[in-house]
C-alpha cells in the first residue's frame, strides 16, 4: 500500500524545499564578495578587459593605482561599497590579464573606462580612482561627462601643475620589487602613527585571503607608461583642471592628512575654485586611506553620492 501524503505533510515538505532554496540562494550571495567573486572578461576594441563586478544598484568603476592590479585592493573596502553600488575593478589594457596594447597618455587610460562601461552597457557610472587612477578618474570626468554622474577620488592630485610634489622616499620605495608590510605602511599608510602601521597590517591580511583566481603582477617594463600617463595629466593638453572649475558633476575627494605622493595641500589651494568638489582629510593617514578605514570611507561616499543626487 502506497503512502498518504497528507495535506500538512505536504505543506511542510513544500516549505523546507523553499527553506532550501532560499539558503541556497543566501549562500550563493554570501559568496560573491571581493575575496572570492571570478574575474570575468569583456571584449572591446578588439582587446579583452579583465573586470570584476560585485554587489548591485548603480555602477562604481574604480580606477587603480601604480603598478595595481585585481588583487591590491582591499576586500573590505570594495565589499562594504558593494552593499549600496555594483562595483566593478579592472585592469588597465596590456596590464594584468587585460589584453591589447597599454595606454601611454592619460587619454589612453582613461578611454579603458569608457569602453568598459560601453561594454557593460552602463549608460551613467560613479566613476572613482585611487592614486594614478584618480588622474584617470578625473579624465574621464572631464573628457567623457556624459557617462559620468559622480567623481570619487582617492589619495590623487589635481590635474595641470602643482605647488607640492612627490616626498623623494615614494620614488625609493614604490620601486622595490615587491612590498613588505612596512614598504606598504610607508607608501599608503602613516609609518609615524602605530594605529596607521598596525592598519596596514590588518589591511594585507584582508588582501591575501584571496587564494585563487588570482591576477598577474605588473611587470616592470610597464611602469614606465604610468610615468608617460602621469606626465601627460600634468602638461595637460586637455585643460581638465580648467574644466574641473567648470564642471557640474559631484566630485569627493578622500585623502589622508600625509600623503607622500600627492599632498592634500594641493588640492587646498584649488578648492574655492572647485564649485562641486568637497574634501575629507583622514587624520594620520596616508596616501591610501580607504585600506587605513575600509568601512568609514565606504560610508562617506554612499552618503555623499545619496546626498548629491
Amino acid at each position: 500500500m502506497k503512502p498518504v501524503i497528507t495535506f500538512n505533510k505536504l505543506c511542510v515538505l513544500k516549505t523546507i524545499g523553499f527553506l532550501l532554496i532560499l539558503c541556497a540562494a543566501n549562500m550563493s550571495i554570501m559568496a560573491e564578495n571581493a575575496a572570492t567573486v571570478k574575474t570575468k572578461f569583456v571584449e572591446t576594441g578588439g582587446r579583452k578587459i579583465a573586470y570584476r563586478s560585485i554587489g548591485k544598484g548603480t555602477p562604481l568603476i574604480l580606477a587603480n593605482r601604480f603598478r595595481g592590479n585585481l588583487d591590491v585592493w582591499d576586500p573590505l573596502f570594495l565589499d562594504s561599497l558593494a552593499k549600496n553600488f555594483q562595483v566593478i575593478t579592472f585592469d588597465y589594457s596590456g596590464f594584468g590579464l587585460s589584453t591589447g596594447k597599454p595606454p601611454t597618455d592619460i587619454l589612453g587610460f582613461a578611454k579603458d573606462v569608457k569602453d568598459l562601461a560601453e561594454a557593460l552597457k552602463f549608460k551613467k557610472i560613479i566613476v572613482g580612482g585611487w592614486s594614478f587612477g584618480g588622474f584617470v578618474a578625473q579624465i574621464v570626468t572631464t573628457e567623457f561627462p556624459e557617462i559620468v554622474s559622480h567623481a570619487v577620488l582617492i589619495g590623487t592630485n589635481p590635474p595641470g601643475k602643482n605647488a607640492l610634489g612627490i616626498e623623494p622616499i615614494f620614488f625609493e620605495v614604490s620601486r622595490r620589487p615587491s612590498y613588505t608590510v612596512e614598504d606598504e605602511a610607508i607608501l599608503f599608510f602613516e609609518p609615524k602613527s602605530e594605529k596607521s602601521r598596525r592598519a596596514a597590517q590588518a589591511s594585507r591580511d584582508r588582501i591575501a585571503q584571496r587564494k585563487t583566481d588570482l591576477d598577474v603582477r605588473i611587470p616592470e617594463t610597464l611602469w614606465d607608461n604610468y610615468t608617460k600617463g602621469g606626465d601627460d595629466y600634468f602638461a595637460d593638453p586637455y585643460t581638465a583642471r580648467e574644466k574641473m572649475q567648470q564642471t557640474k558633476i559631484p566630485i569627493l575627494l578622500i585623502s589622508g592628512d600625509h600623503d607622500v605622493c600627492f599632498p592634500i595641500e594641493n588640492w587646498i589651494a584649488l578648492s574655492r575654485r572647485l564649485p562641486t568638489t568637497q574634501l575629507i582629510v583622514f587624520p594620520h593617514a596616508g596616501h591610501g586611506p580607504q585600506h587605513e578605514f575600509p568601512e568609514l570611507t565606504a560610508d562617506y561616499i554612499n552618503n555623499f553620492i545619496q546626498m548629491s543626487k
